[in-house]
């Protein structure tokens, strides 16, 4: 069994690696606004053909210059960004979003929206979840109500990310109340200038930036709707299948237990002892590694399926969910470990490193939530993966 990428995506592992440490600055890993995206670094990253490039290459038009990097190296270029804190989360949703309008848009969509999210001049979010639906997103209640050839979209989501810097969003709506909720759903990209939507922030506990959408009488016309009407379900599986396709990283404990090893190594305790030589400390750092070695084999499975053509579920949603669920227990093992001091918060004057620790811990559940909780991908892996039957409700 061979763990090892192969030359070309190793190659390009050092060219991104190269591109980032000529790229990443303190002033672009500042991200105090609580919004992950660095426009310049984006802008930069479209420049060289990254974003572009992650687009099949069946579905890109010539003069975009993309399809050009296959899935293993897209799967290195998420893995660099997350190791290095890298604030590129408009990234994966540009490339979703482009792969998406390029293959079921029509020429409107294809020409307004793809070309400027590829060349990194505008950035998209998704807006799926509804404040009483959550994960259930098929049971969404934003309608849309068709007048002549334009709709009328009225309703509220939750967790738009980067809304607030993004010129469209992704919206799922309900344009059929009379069949099964899976089957009366449409999608449309909207512009967010468009009349009628308000964007509010909502501030998660580890000090980022979500988005709740308000749509009052929001009118569009018939070109921004993508798939057919009352098809958005057929859209949504497109979205997963690019949504996948880019993918990799699920290490977002690599640069905590890094801060932690950094900690160790110059922190002593009440005896004098650095704590690196407490063979306590050793081990819970040494579990820790072993831990991010584990998201290491689960990402590049799936990232190899993706490059052979399969279409992963379960085993993405294993990824996600021991990736995010470790990350939270590393947390609170390291700060633990620290003590009292490990509690002042990022940005106080004597925070250990900064108070990144800190951040982490705050940030850590987080990650169990977006992309899916916990709870519903334990379920997943339950039915789809042990064949458990599905749970009465």
């Amino acid at each position: 069994m061979d763990f090892a990428f192969p030359p070309h995506a190793e190659a390009f592992r050092t060219e991104v690696r190269e591109f980032l440490a000529a790229n990443i600055t303190p002033e672009t890993l500042d991200v105090s606004d609580g919004t992950i995206h660095d426009w310049d670094l984006h802008q930069k990253m479209a420049a060289k053909g990254w974003l572009s490039g992650a687009v099949p290459e069946e579905l890109i038009p010539p003069d975009l210059g993309g399809g050009d990097r296959d899935l293993l190296e897209m799967a290195v270029l998420i893995e660099e960004l997350q190791l290095a804190g890298a604030p590129a989360d408009g990234l994966g949703v540009a490339v979703c979003v482009a792969s998406m309008v390029l293959e079921l848009g029509n020429d409107f969509l294809k020409e307004t929206v793809a070309g400027p999210l590829l060349r990194g001049e505008v950035l998209a979010s998704f807006g799926y979840s509804e404040p009483e639906s959550g994960s259930d997103v098929a049971a969404a209640q934003t309608k849309a109500a068709r007048d002549g050839d334009h709709w009328v979209i009225n309703g509220q989501k939750m967790w738009t990310t980067l809304a607030h810097e993004a010129a469209f969003v992704i919206l799922l709506t309900r344009t059929n109340a009379e069949v099964p909720k899976h089957k009366g759903l449409t999608m449309f990209l909207v512009p967010l200038d468009a009349p009628g939507i308000e964007i509010q922030p909502v501030w998660t506990m580890g000090t980022e930036r979500s988005n709740a959408t308000f749509y009052d009488d929001v009118r569009i016309g018939d070109e921004w709707r993508i798939g057919e009407v009352d098809g958005g379900w057929a859209v949504m599986k497109a979205a997963l299948k690019y949504e996948r396709g880019i993918a990799g990283g699920q290490f977002p404990s690599a640069p905590l237990l890094d801060a932690a090893i950094t900690y160790c190594r110059t922190t002593t305790d009440a005896d004098g002892r650095l704590l690196i030589d407490d063979p306590t400390v050793r081990e819970q750092l040494v579990r820790a590694r072993i831990d991010i070695e584990v998201c290491r084999g689960f990402a590049y499975k799936t990232a190899w399926m993706a490059a052979q053509g399969d279409f992963f579920g379960v085993e993405g949603s294993m990824t996600k969910l021991f990736a995010s669920e470790s990350y939270k227990q590393h947390a609170h093992w390291i700060l633990d470990l620290m003590g009292p001091e490990g509690l002042l918060q990022h940005g106080a004057d004597a925070a250990p490193l900064g108070g990144s620790i800190e951040e982490h811990w705050r940030h850590a559940p987080v990650t169990t939530i977006y992309g899916g909780t916990s709870q519903i991908t334990r379920n997943l892996v339950a039915e789809q993966h042990l064949g458990l039957p599905r749970a009465r409700r």
